[in-house]
């Protein structure tokens, strides 16, 4: 088999433009139990988010978790599945949606803006494909976390490398790392608390509940928690909050090892024994609603609260496809795409269109064959 594949679609005087990838984690295909397994057994494989030798960690992959979560999994699913779909998918399409139409105001030149998830479909091999049969020359590489992660960030970085890894002609990269202090980013978090709270009577604690990972990744050097502290504390200073009025957990713990504590789930059963018994939870960490926020979040750990003795539970959706969401995805991409010709203010199309057909005409001449 060849090492890298043939670049027949190429051609001389093909428009170019930019492409702007969006990456979230995926979804299955559908909430079954079939789906389930496809998709965990994709994600559970791979070595960024389960650091544990593969002789170890396979069988208890194939011997007992995929033989017993799918099905447990997939009744979660199910309860947050929506008509047009998974709801992390079907609100990852609206903001791809969004964000061209935003390119197009932001940039005379052509900018497309593109939507995979890491895992499950549509995939990051595919939409790369398809970006190239596009004309793209240049790629931002747009992962959807606030915070950057080795098994969420890094690993969809590795996911594009391979795939260009056997590209003959590759394009101009870069990549989002993160955003979790962009200006942008914190103000469109304070201002969707401040919604919820002229919409609803603000509570005594704000719960600020990011993804978990294992403590001993932190503890071998992956930024992900100080980032995390460090969102929670700008979000705290833009909404004027004492220190006391918010708290900082960590939820969707998997296995027996120590993740990043306090836990979500523990701190709420914890709480009203303590005589704070209404609480409002955000989840900055997540770009759009999905499982953990919908089903986790808003019905799970509310029932842990009420049942411990707590009184009054609100949590305040992510910033999925707002227009302040989208201004703020936007401003990251304009800043990572500067110096870019799509992205100058002296495109001309006309200009570039003229070039196009010079070139073609050159490489005629030289014997290329379109």
């Amino acid at each position: 088999m060849a090492r890298f594949r043939n670049e027949k679609d190429y051609f001389h005087g093909k428009a170019a433009n930019t492409g702007i990838l969006l990456v979230n984690l995926g979804t299955p295909d559908a909430p079954d139990a079939r789906s389930l397994r496809r998709y965990l057994r994709e994600f559970l494989s791979d070595p960024r988010l389960v650091e544990i030798p593969r002789l170890v960690w396979y069988p208890i992959l194939y011997g007992i978790i995929l033989n017993k979560r799918p099905a447990e999994s997939a009744k979660k699913y199910a309860t947050v599945w929506r008509e047009d779909g998974s709801p992390l998918l079907a609100i990852a399409k609206q903001q791809c949606a969004a964000l061209q139409q935003e390119m197009s105001i932001r940039f005379q030149g052509p900018v497309k803006v593109a939507l995979a998830m890491r895992y499950g479909t549509p995939s990051i091999p595919d939409t790369l494909r398809k970006m190239k049969q596009d004309g793209m020359q240049r790629l931002l590489v747009f992962p959807l976390y606030p915070q950057y992660c080795a098994a969420t960030t890094a690993t969809t970085f590795d996911a594009v490398y391979k795939e260009l890894s056997r590209w003959r002609w590759t394009p101009e990269l870069r990549q989002v790392n993160h955003y979790h202090d962009h200006p942008s980013y914190i103000n469109a978090l304070a201002d969707s608390v401040r919604k919820h709270w002229a919409e609803h009577t603000p509570h005594e604690l704000l719960i600020m509940s990011f993804h978990g990972i294992p403590k001993r990744n932190h503890n071998l050097g992956d930024p992900y928690f100080c980032e995390c502290l460090k969102t929670a504390r700008l979000l705290g200073e833009a909404l004027a909050l004492k220190p006391e009025q918010y708290k900082v957990t960590f939820q969707s713990r998997f296995g027996k090892a120590e993740w990043l504590q306090p836990y979500t789930d523990k701190t709420l059963q914890e709480l009203p024994a303590t005589g704070v018994k209404n609480v409002d939870v955000i989840c900055p960490g997540f770009s759009a609603d999905c499982l953990e926020t919908l089903e986790e979040i808003q019905e799970e750990n509310r029932e842990y609260f009420l049942e411990a003795g707590g009184e009054n539970y609100q949590y305040i959706p992510a910033l999925n496809n707002s227009a302040q969401h989208i201004q703020v995805l936007a401003d990251v991409i304009q800043l990572h795409t500067q110096g870019w010709p799509e992205t100058s203010e002296d495109w001309n199309t006309q200009t570039c269109q003229h070039q196009a057909k010079i070139s073609q005409t050159e490489a005629k001449k030289a014997g290329a064959k379109q």
